[in-house]
């Protein structure tokens, strides 16, 4: 049995080392890899590393057919995701939506056993509407979303779904929270390179901006469980999971998971106004049941167990430099 996880970053690369750990050898595919940051999280003498585009289909399915390939990670996305999404709609589109569709066809025709795909809280959370009450027969019948990246990630859950029922394709989508943790590459969303910033700042000893947002989030590391756990599920039973930390962060918990990592932190609260848009006051919590359930998922890192992890990291890498 081969996995194939496409777009080797920031989770991607956590995948890969769940699955280099237990003995399998993945194969990462990426537009543009990037060996020197895959290399601080996972062996790479025990992957195999190659470029593919997936808006070139064949790209995939030479991919699927050269590899053995039995399933599928697909966590590719547009940069930024949703500041990325709004600057460039078109190429959000093209990627998160006929992209996905390219991985699902090509799994479709080769037979590939199971397909997990990145969704997004943000599902969860920028939407408007739905005065109809669920009332199919009204125009308002469901909420919709109000960003062109939750607009894609709903897009592709649909699809996603439709090639479950009709085409035998075995489909599951990981709602992740703002998903953070080790990554030296390019790569995640606004959110996600804000906790970064202000780790980086605070270690440096200037004054770490704190989010004036609450959010939910998800550690990297928990993403990564929650998808393996997809992938080995034996009945998904359900095709659509939430993979969070199970909380909302405000600002106070942000600040103090800040301080617990880095005793002394300075800190100041505000959020950059260029992530504005993508950092919502969150207000609800994702409900896990499903995921607990169904996948055996619980999260292992709170944000400040996050932090103190990401933390050491950061410091790691700069005493060996």
């Amino acid at each position: 049995m081969t996995t194939m996880i496409i777009g080797a970053g920031l989770v991607g690369s956590q995948i890969a080392h769940i699955l280099v750990e237990r003995g399998e050898r993945p194969v990462l595919m990426d537009f543009s890899p990037q060996p020197d940051a895959l290399a601080e999280i996972v062996d790479l003498s025990r992957t195999t590393l190659i470029e593919g585009d997936v808006l070139k289909p064949f790209t995939i399915s030479q991919a699927l057919l050269q590899h053995g390939v039995t399933s599928i990670v697909h966590t590719a996305a547009n940069p930024l995701l949703t500041l990325g999404a709004q600057r460039d709609p078109w190429s959000a589109i093209q990627l998160n939506i006929v992209g996905t569709v390219n991985v699902l066809e090509a799994a479709r025709v080769h037979g590939v056993k199971r397909v997990v795909v990145s969704s997004s809280n943000v599902l969860n959370h920028f939407l408007a509407g739905g005065e109809g009450k669920g009332n199919s027969a009204d125009e308002e019948a469901y909420p919709r979303p109000t960003t062109f990246y939750s607009a894609t990630k709903q897009t592709i859950e649909s699809i996603g779904l439709n090639y479950a029922r009709w085409c035998n394709v075995d489909f599951a989508a990981m709602r992740y929270g703002a998903v953070f943790g080790p990554w030296s590459g390019r790569g995640g969303g606004g959110p996600s390179n804000i906790v970064r910033g202000a780790l980086e700042v605070a270690l440096s000893g200037d004054e770490a901006a704190v989010p004036s947002n609450s959010m939910e989030w998800v550690y990297s590391k928990d993403a990564a469980m929650g998808t393996v756990l997809a992938l080995d599920a034996k009945d998904l039973g359900s095709r659509v999971f939430n993979i969070t930390m199970g909380c909302v962060v405000g600002p106070e918990e942000f600040a103090a998971a800040l301080s617990a990592s880095i005793p002394g932190a300075k800190m100041r609260r505000g959020t950059p106004a260029a992530s504005a848009v993508s950092m919502p006051d969150m207000q609800c919590v994702s409900d896990l049941t499903r995921a607990r359930t169904i996948l055996g998922y619980s999260p292992r890192f709170g944000m400040t167990e996050a932090m103190r992890d990401m933390a050491n990291w950061l410091r790691s890498r700069a005493s060996a430099r």
